[in-house]
């Protein structure tokens, strides 16, 4: 299989999902705005999701892919439905009871994630009985990601990317029919959220049954495969929590700030997330189980090659997308939100969200390429280690941020600690003789900065001839931005087609 196909293809699917994410958060904006009852959602929402990343994406991923990568290799189908069988018993059981604690502890949990609401009740009851529907979500979503990460390392990868399009769908729908439904409005996402969750997983189980990997969950805690998943989760569990202890923090530190500070920043990471998701995800999930193979084998040339093959992907799809979204943040915020409710004072603070969000992205995505490497080889501490440094540095910039620049300097924190934990980890890789470039870096990286800076330059002019962006109505809006961004596209491509690059440059063999 052609991993550039297959880049290819999860990223376009993705596309899908963030194209209807747009569409759901231009929804909500329009319906709820940016005030009590969006703060409420937008906190009740990311706590199950917070720990979804945590247990099935984050460190479950990243514990069980490559012990999964080495049954198919050497143990055989049986062996290897055996080993998928245990482990979802031991998830499905597991999550159950995280679910049902948080369900009960739901105040307590608000208190702790967002303090700042107590001095409001009635923020604080709705933050409650929202996150009481949302948390069933996390059981959901990890079940789909344990049978996304089955398919992935049988090398089906477009099934599980288009999964999350299905949660997007069900927000949408709830929103645009069913809110007249529930009292307060605002919950009706809560129970797209869970119907979302429901239709993930559901979707999954065709593909699993037609590899022969459909198994009923089953405990047995003796099983050694079991306990070698646990043994790698148990680091891996708190890597991952420190990434995601920093959001919370972060939620905590906006909790206290001017009502819609939490919706702002939502917005914001929902813009950068599309380059994130498309290209960060996408990446992580293709190199994630190949390296695991290539490991398995025992084969360090196919390691080091792949790794530079995703890292100059990377440097190539990313360098644009991040000044584009700095140069961008008026146009895109204006045309995608600011109407009915979500008024231009929201749309000014989430583009500076939005800007200190893009000084990172790179170094979030170069995360999400680097980060597999160590996870493949079954080596979880060294990425632990360096993401409880990077979390001490981000509250510290943290509080040398905020007092100043607000919401905004919560997001640049948030920034620049990526920029931070993409060079540890690139540094560990190189320091461990892992990773050996290959020859033409230099080369390569400043073709990619002339053709950046001819793409910033197409873009400035484009904006200067354009209308303010605040005239006319959405469809007007949206063709600007399209015409922009195509502009954009092609001033970048094009100039790379001049300096040499060719598609096939790219091409590469799965293992």
């Amino acid at each position: 299989m052609n991993l550039l196909k297959s880049l290819a293809a999860v990223s376009s699917i993705t596309m899908l999902s963030r194209v209807l994410g747009f569409v759901r958060d231009t929804i909500v904006a329009r319906y709820f705005g940016a005030g009590m009852a969006t703060d409420a959602f937008f906190v009740a929402f990311k706590l199950p999701n917070l720990l979804r990343r945590i247990f099935a994406e984050g460190a479950f991923s990243q514990a069980f892919v490559p012990i999964l990568a080495e049954y198919k290799t050497q143990q055989g189908e049986e062996a290897t439905r055996t080993f998928i069988a245990y482990i979802a018993g031991l998830l499905t059981l597991v999550l159950a009871v995280v679910t049902l604690l948080g369900i009960l502890a739901a105040p307590w949990v608000v208190r702790v994630t967002a303090p700042g609401f107590i001095d409001d009740p009635e923020k604080f009851a709705l933050t409650t009985d929202l996150l009481r529907v949302t948390f069933p979500y996390i059981l959901l979503i990890s079940l789909s990601s344990l049978a996304g990460a089955i398919l992935n390392t049988w090398n089906r990868y477009s099934v599980p990317a288009f999964v999350p399009t299905l949660l997007n769908v069900s927000m949408i729908l709830f929103a645009l029919f069913l809110v007249p439904y529930f009292d307060p409005p605002i919950m009706a996402l809560g129970w797209a959220v869970l119907a979302g969750g429901l239709a993930q997983l559901l979707y999954q189980l065709p593909a699993l049954k037609r590899i022969g990997m459909l198994v009923l969950p089953r405990l047995n805690l003796r099983d050694t495969g079991v306990w070698r998943v646990l043994k790698l989760m148990g680091p891996a569990i708190f890597g991952v929590s420190v990434g995601q202890i920093s959001l919370i923090i972060n939620t905590i530190f906006a909790s206290f700030l001017a009502a819609g500070s939490v919706s702002w920043m939502y917005y914001a990471d929902r813009l950068m997330e599309l380059p994130s998701g498309v290209l960060g995800v996408a990446l992580g999930t293709i190199l994630l189980p190949s390296l695991a193979k290539t490991y398995a084998s025992d084969d360090r040339h196919a390691y080091s090659a792949l790794m530079d093959w995703g890292l100059r992907l990377c440097f190539l799809l990313v360098l644009p997308c991040m000044l584009a979204l700095a140069l961008l943040a008026e146009p895109l915020t204006v045309a995608l939100f600011q109407y009915g409710k979500f008024t231009a004072h929201d749309a000014l603070m989430t583009q500076r969200a939005l800007i200190a969000y893009a000084v990172g992205l790179l170094g979030i995505i170069l995360v999400k390429v680097l980060a597999p490497g160590f996870y493949a080889r079954q080596n979880i501490r060294t990425p632990v280690k360096i993401a409880v440094f990077t979390l001490v540095v981000t509250q510290l910039m943290n509080l040398a941020f905020v007092f100043h620049l607000k919401h905004a300097g919560l997001a640049l924190a948030i920034s620049l600690a990526a920029c931070l934990n993409a060079g540890l980890l690139f540094w560990q890789l190189r320091k461990q003789q892992l990773f050996q470039p290959q020859p033409g870096w230099g080369k390569f990286l400043a073709k990619l900065l002339l053709a950046v800076l001819v793409m910033c330059g197409v873009l400035l002019a484009v904006m200067q001839w354009l209308p303010a962006w605040e005239q006319g109505g959405m469809t007007e809006r949206l063709l600007r931005l399209g015409l922009l961004v195509g502009a954009g596209v092609i001033a970048y491509f094009g100039m790379l087609a001049v300096l040499g690059f060719r598609l096939r440059d790219f091409a590469r063999r799965a293992v």
